[in-house]
């Protein structure tokens, strides 16, 4: 099949990486994202605009950061609606509004187009592994249809409704994440003030009721002060912003995810957006004036020792 896939990020580029492998002929546009040497080796064609990928492809699959991005590549000048054709099956794997997703849908399938909301869950490492969690929203045929290439990047692969349904999803998604990184940087932070060592500490929770995904990734991280990005502080903060809107739209309280955006934002204030999201950690150490690993901030602030600038 001739696929496109517009947004060769850090997800994006390995999950291109294994369509390609299973024989997919690539498309991409080279004024978002220079495509990749690897794709390109691989036979990848480089277009001029999203409009020039959908004109080539039967099937167009979005990695974006944000709704204005989709909403740009799909609608914009040199946009995909400029080259689609009928029959062509958007997947816009991207994390963004619902109710925009919703229009999108409403929009494209005014074209005869088919569309599909997927965003994934599990990182760059789910997407290297090809095992991402990938929430759908669409009707049931045309599910069937792209299941067999969403199997190629993911592994827990679950249409939950109709077009929006994945969005609602992930957006969950991030609420638990978000509180589950938060729960693991306050049990960190207080277990090594108490003067346990906290790769201990880890360990032992490890085998209990308390082990959870976060404190198998993103506790290590918090321990090794490891923050490059996986995923970014700035995007973890997107998505709680969709949850705390949605929330005021359905006239509903998130107090939890509300603290935790709060978190981010201390975070972004000291200059920590572009750091992964179990940077997060960073705020709790600087409102304890001790790091997981044993100092206090005031002992190493002249060191620059503090990742991220969070001294």
């Amino acid at each position: 099949m001739k696929i496109g896939f517009i947004g060769l990020g850090i997800m994006g580029r390995p999950m291109a990486g294994h369509l390609q492998a299973a024989g997919h002929a690539i498309y991409s546009c080279v004024n978002r994202t220079p495509m990749p040497d690897e794709l390109l080796e691989g036979g990848a064609i480089a277009c001029a605009t999203p409009a020039a990928v959908a004109a080539e492809v039967d099937c167009l699959i979005l990695m974006l950061p944000d709704t204005p991005d989709v909403e740009h590549v799909l609608f914009g000048a040199g946009g995909v609606v400029q080259g689609v054709k009928p029959g062509t099956t958007i997947i816009d794997m991207s994390s963004i509004d619902p109710i925009a997703t919703r229009d999108f849908a409403a929009r494209l399938e005014a074209l005869k187009c088919n569309y599909v909301d997927a965003p994934v869950s599990g990182g760059e490492v789910g997407a290297k592994n090809a095992a991402l969690t990938i929430m759908c929203g669409a009707k049931q045929h045309v599910f069937d249809k792209v299941r067999p290439l969403l199997e190629l990047m993911g592994k827990n692969i679950t249409l939950v409704g109709d077009v929006g349904a994945g969005q609602v999803t992930k957006v969950a998604n991030q609420i638990i994440v978000a509180l589950n990184i938060e729960a693991v940087s306050e049990a960190l932070v207080f277990a090594s003030k108490a003067g346990a060592d906290p790769a201990r500490v880890r360990e032992a929770l490890m085998g209990g009721f308390a082990a959870s995904r976060v404190l198998e990734v993103h506790g290590q991280r918090m321990i090794d002060r490891t923050f490059d990005p996986g995923f970014r502080i700035r995007l973890h903060q997107k998505d709680l912003n969709l949850a705390l809107a949605g929330a005021r739209s359905l006239g509903i309280s998130l107090p939890a995810t509300a603290n935790a955006q709060q978190l981010f934002s201390s975070c972004v204030a000291h200059g920590d957006a572009e750091n992964d999201h179990s940077a997060m950690v960073t705020a709790l150490e600087r409102a304890a004036n001790h790091l997981v690993s044993g100092y206090s901030t005031a002992d190493i602030s002249h060191t620059h020792s503090f990742s991220g600038g969070c001294s």
